[in-house]
């Protein structure tokens, strides 16, 4: 397997060059940009690649071997010696349609030798865990699924999924990865910490919360905001919920606030509410943002069957982002070190993070965590 990647800072500036890429005949390649970079390049990387399988999304920052900037374009190419690929992708007509698009996605792969997917989806108007539901449903919880939601540079307004038509802000994409061959683990943890309250849910319908301990759930909110209520949805990155069982035990999921409707007095979330659970509110620290994020390596790192060289796919929440503010290379150094001089490390900061919480567990929408999927072939 060979890996090689091309960071453009300014990618409006110019004609790309993507010769040195191109030469490795790749199978697959991930690209990961800002809004307006990866709008601009979509013709010029179906021109430079035409024959490979081409994947990716608009992003809240972008992670490469270089660390983590904004307004670039991470370009990513992989020639798999033994891995099949192949892509699948359908258009998402409303956020009620995310369980069925997940659906499409995986009838449409092929099934035999089918050992992973990576799953790239626009944004906003989506519900991720439905979207997953619906791909377990018919993959079946033993195939994992890792991925992301597109970002906009924290503006929440329009993200974009780049795929082998080119790029659209209402497409979803999958890649299947196929044969013995292939390599891929997977880690994901949080680092955040609860405070105040657990508090009942009260009504909610799917991923639309309306009501907790009986009182309007955006009134609630809004209180434990104090000041940084005047700047929702965007703040409400940083208080995100855990969610808990109707027995108040955690578990393991963490879901950020997409959008507020003001006349309602709901709060719509990335993904999917336990009707019959309780949401407590939560905070973190750079440095257990950080933590979390070495956490996360180390739990791919340690379901490598051969470790060896390939790529680690970073994609972590952006409000891990906010958080650790200048200090937000740390956690991409964190998982560098990791896995060594061997990994490349590419991806994005996003709206949601997909992967199981652990080798052979279903697949799940998380917030707020780094999740990290190691692709590699063995010897």
């Amino acid at each position: 397997m060979k890996v090689l990647q091309t960071v453009f800072r300014q990618p409006a500036a110019g004609a790309q060059d993507y010769s040195a890429l191109a030469a490795i005949h790749p199978n697959l390649v991930l690209v990961f940009g800002s809004v307006d970079a990866i709008r601009q390049g979509a013709a010029a990387i179906e021109g430079a690649f035409p024959t490979a399988t081409r994947a990716g999304c608009s992003t809240a920052g972008e992670i490469s071997e270089k660390g983590v900037e904004d307004g670039s374009l991470v370009v990513t190419a992989m020639h798999f010696e033994h891995t099949r690929v192949a892509q699948v992708s359908t258009v998402l007509a409303s956020m009620e349609d995310s369980f069925a698009a997940g659906k499409r996605l995986a009838t449409g792969l092929p099934v035999g030798g089918l050992r992973a997917v990576l799953i790239f989806g626009q944004g906003v108007q989506i519900n991720g865990s439905a979207v997953l539901s619906g791909m377990t449903e018919i993959l079946g919880p033993k195939v994992p699924i890792t991925g992301g939601l597109a970002g906009d540079g924290g503006a929440f307004a329009q993200t974009w999924v780049l795929d082998e038509q080119g790029v659209s802000s209402n497409r979803l994409t999958c890649v299947g990865l196929y044969g013995d061959a292939l390599e891929f683990s997977h880690g994901s943890f949080g680092g955040w910490s609860p405070f105040g309250p657990a508090r009942k849910v009260t009504r909610c319908e799917n991923n639309v919360l309306f009501e907790l301990d009986g009182e309007s759930a955006l009134a609630v909110y809004k209180r434990y905001l104090g000041d940084h209520a005047s700047g929702l949805p965007a703040s409400g990155l940083l208080f995100p919920f855990a969610m808990l069982g109707s027995d108040h035990t955690e578990v393991g999921l963490i879901r950020t606030i997409l959008g507020v409707d003001e006349a309602a007095g709901s709060l719509t979330l990335a993904g999917d509410i336990n009707p019959d659970g309780y949401l407590r509110l939560m905070h973190a620290s750079t440095d257990a943002l950080v933590d979390g994020a070495e956490a996360a390596a180390e739990a791919a790192k340690a379901m490598q069957a051969n470790p060896g060289d390939g790529l680690a796919l970073l994609v972590s929440c952006v409000g891990r982002k906010l958080v650790m503010g200048g200090r937000v290379d740390e956690e991409v150094e964190a998982v560098g070190d990791v896995f060594g001089k061997g990994a490349t490390l590419a991806g994005f900061y996003s709206y949601g993070e997909i992967s199981p919480f652990t080798n052979g567990v279903e697949c799940k929408l998380h917030n707020q965590t780094m999740t990290i999927t190691y692709i590699a072939e063995a010897a």
